[in-house]
């Protein structure tokens, strides 16, 4: 697969899964290796939009250079997008839709963006809750446990401990071991929780915010409105920002349903 070399160095790797139409850059989340994203690329191959997906740094065959920095990781972006075509649309999943707002605002050269359920934390105990957890996370981390990084993760995106004793059996789990380290990397994008309203305020490109109107069986333990009320906060820091509420039956939504949707917003509407 084809690769770029960021900044300082590092290499990151991307697929580009179609060639004609308006560029459009995929921004993987948490936990992701660029899979996750991949079928929503192809929905939007199939609609005229010349994707890019692409892994991020410590992910798949991209490299980890350190030190970790999100500034490098902008860099990282804006490497993928000169090979892009030198102006994209962007599409953020989850903490990669917090990456692709810094990006935005620290003025790469983007067209519209989108992003789906950003958890940005807003309420005084959700706040406290992830500063603990940055603290643990790092903990963790610099003790080689990614195990627990994992388990605190997963207790902080609302799973229950049984959900997590049946994750850590699961053939997945190896793979979500070799991720674990990047989970630093999401909480650096995601700052001090809430919505970087001044930041935000400096994105002069529409921004569509999604969420789903149901919520994840597997984080069952989060508010109710917890990514709606995370989106809403964003979208009124945003200059132009508009919202959308789709159907989906957790936190990755059916590809089917949101693709029709971006392709409509990437085409101006």
């Amino acid at each position: 697969m084809p690769d770029v070399t960021s900044a300082d160095g590092t290499s990151i790797g991307y697929e580009r899964l179609s060639d004609d139409g308006p560029s459009l850059v995929l921004v993987g989340g948490g936990l992701d290796d660029g899979g996750e994203n991949a079928p929503l690329g192809e929905h939007l191959a199939a609609a005229g939009f010349a994707v890019v997906n692409y892994r991020r740094r410590g992910r798949g065959d991209s490299g980890d250079r350190q030190p970790y920095a999100v500034e490098r990781e902008i860099d990282d972006l804006a490497a993928v997008i000169a090979a892009a075509g030198g102006r994209a649309h962007l599409f953020g999943a989850s903490s990669g839709g917090a990456l692709a707002l810094e990006a935005a605002a620290a003025g790469l050269p983007v067209e519209r963006i989108a992003v789906h359920e950003v958890p940005y934390l807003l309420a005084g105990p959700m706040v406290a809750a992830w500063r603990q957890y940055v603290a643990d996370l790092g903990a963790a981390l610099d003790a080689g446990d990614r195990d627990e990084a994992l388990r605190l993760f997963m207790r902080l995106a609302g799973s229950s401990e049984e959900d997590i004793a049946a994750a850590k059996t699961a053939p997945v789990w190896p793979a979500l071991r070799e991720l674990a380290p990047t989970l630093r990397y999401d909480a650096a994008c995601l700052g001090h929780g809430p919505p970087p309203a001044d930041r935000l305020a400096t994105v002069a490109q529409p921004v569509l915010l999604s969420t789903g109107a149901t919520v994840d069986p597997h984080s069952a333990g989060l508010p109710v409105d917890f990514f709606g009320a995370a989106a809403d906060a964003a979208a009124a820091a945003l200059p132009d920002a508009r919202r959308l509420t789709v159907e989906v039956a957790g936190h990755v939504a059916d590809p089917a349903l949101l693709a029709p949707r971006l392709a409509e917003f990437y085409r101006g509407g």
